[in-house]
């Protein structure tokens, strides 16, 4: 947290050479919260909306992970399978969404969820559905596409396609954009930031090309950009972090920003937290 306070009031809050009256010598970062915590404003006045992207608790048992949102203030979940297994029956389903809600936290998305038949594709929509959530972050293989875009209609549940990376049916969103781009506009887009640099993609500029069709964000950060880099605590490497959130708030855009730690699997709160209070701090700054 050092280096991301040192760089947050070396800039006075102004990223880029912004000014932001009445933040200049304030210290966002305060000792008396949870690590990383930030507390320079009130997160629902933020432009852009923070969540976590349910792979980051891919080790951690489900009260633990509820506690460690908690912690970090934030909110909003797009929850895994291993928290919700895809055949759960409607009064599983029904128990996981209470306990949530119960701690204040929305589960906004359901995914990633990998679609490679049409059966498939059924329990994903009927999954959504009992989860009452309006969004379905998956992948589904390009010649299931029309099929999904029926679903959409029927359903009126909304699917953002991840990219995943060097390999991937769809590698960067470029790719996703050409499968999708002549269907419902419900179908759109999960920019997955550090599988698209991987990739060779630049984060920045695909959610400035396509950013009616962009529908979630998966936060992270890169040390080198190489096809087999892991990803790391978000502000700690080199991809356009900066960049990227002032692109989205430039856009308007609506949906959730959700950090996606894949660092220490185990114990993903220090990360988290971090990657949440460098997040904030940008984002006041912007904003």
């Amino acid at each position: 947290m050092t280096d991301r306070r040192k760089f947050i009031q070396a800039a006075g809050l102004g990223i880029a050479g912004l000014a932001v009256p009445g933040l200049a010598g304030r210290d966002p970062w305060r000792d008396d919260v949870a690590p990383g915590r930030y507390c320079g404003g009130d997160a629902a006045a933020m432009p852009l909306k923070l969540g976590i992207a349910g792979y980051s608790f891919a080790h951690v048992p489900i009260d633990q992970g509820i506690a460690m949102m908690k912690r970090v203030g934030i909110d909003a979940l797009s929850i895994k399978d291993f928290y919700l297994p895809l055949d759960s029956n409607a009064e599983t389903v029904k128990g996981v969404g209470e306990k949530f809600s119960a701690a204040g936290i929305r589960i906004y998305a359901a995914g990633v969820i990998y679609m490679k038949t049409q059966a498939e594709v059924d329990r994903a929509f009927d999954y959504a559905k009992m989860l009452g959530v309006d969004l379905i972050v998956g992948v589904p293989n390009p010649e299931l596409l029309a099929y999904t875009e029926q679903k959409v209609k029927t359903y009126n549940i909304r699917v953002a396609v991840h990219n995943h990376g060097p390999g991937d049916l769809y590698p960067t969103p470029v790719e996703v954009y050409e499968h999708i781009k002549g269907l419902d506009p419900r179908i759109g887009l999960c920019v997955d930031i550090g599988h698209t640099a991987r990739a060779g993609g630049d984060p920045v500029k695909m959610v400035r090309d396509y950013a009616p069709r962009v529908l979630d964000v998966h936060l992270k950060d890169l040390s080198v950009i190489t096809k087999e880099e892991h990803a790391i605590d978000l502000g700690t490497g080199v991809l356009d972090i900066v960049g990227l959130l002032k692109s989205l708030i430039h856009n308007r855009y609506s949906g959730y920003c959700s950090i996606e730690h894949e660092l220490d699997m185990n114990d993903p709160l220090p990360g988290i937290a971090e990657s949440a209070g460098y997040f904030r701090g940008v984002v006041k700054a912007l904003g």
